[in-house]
């Protein structure tokens, strides 16, 4: 049976591989950096991740530039290390979670923070701040067996040259594997889900016109512009 119309799945590319890696689902991790959660008023005690999603077709690898998203006047950034599976399964253990992860990337986790909050102050899901059209840049992917486990290693967010926001993967309160793990006690993890881990503390307006380069030391850099 043929189907009414084709729709384009989204892929990124993989560093040293003709292949690429379709973008199933895309979760996103909510203060995991005790810094971070401290800008944010909340308390950074290591409490259970609470999970968000943005759509598949939110995340791509740009070509220089990004939109700057309608229905705002106040566009954060929050740089992130982003992981990409190729295994799935449900209440994983901590190796299974490991075993799951095919590649990591860098990319920025973009929020409307105004309409954040205003959804926050009534009390109404807050989806439209997170999961609008291209809220979720990211390098191209670099696969785990050529990065090792990735547990340590400086992140950074550089605006118009100015350094913005710096961490370490070292300092997130849940490590990729604990993330894995209890993402798959909500949903059955399937290969082609991809996670967002949360950002170190920094984040901040970002403008049209501003220049935006985030990096992770060993395993890669992305820079763009807002247009």
């Amino acid at each position: 049976m043929k189907t009414v119309f084709e729709i384009k799945a989204p892929v990124l590319p993989v560093a040293g591989m003709d292949a690429v890696f379709p973008v199933n689902r895309v979760f996103c991790v909510g203060r995991n950096y005790a810094d971070h959660a401290k800008e944010m008023g909340a308390d950074p005690t290591r409490e259970a991740p609470f999970f968000f999603s943005k759509p598949a077709s939110a995340v791509f690898v740009p070509s220089g530039e990004v939109p700057y998203p309608t229905r705002t006047a106040d566009l954060h950034h929050e740089v992130e290390l982003v992981v990409a599976l190729s295994k799935g399964g449900s209440s994983l253990s901590l190796e299974q979670a490991r075993a799951a992860v095919f590649a990591y990337g860098v990319g920025v986790d973009f929020t409307r923070r105004d309409l954040q909050a205003e959804a926050k102050k009534q009390g109404r899901p807050w989806d439209v701040s997170k999961g609008f059209d291209f809220s979720g840049p990211v390098s191209a992917l670099v696969p785990a067996a050529n990065t090792g486990w990735l547990d340590k290693g400086a992140i950074s967010l550089t605006l118009n040259g100015s350094e913005k926001q710096h961490g370490d993967l070292s300092d997130m309160i849940w490590k990729v594997d604990e993330i894995i793990a209890e993402l798959s006690t909500y949903y059955t993890l399937q290969p082609g889900d991809v996670i967002f881990t949360g950002t170190p503390a920094g984040v901040g307006a970002v403008n049209r016109g501003d220049l935006v380069q985030v990096e992770i030391k060993g395993l890669g850099s992305l820079e763009f512009r807002m247009v």
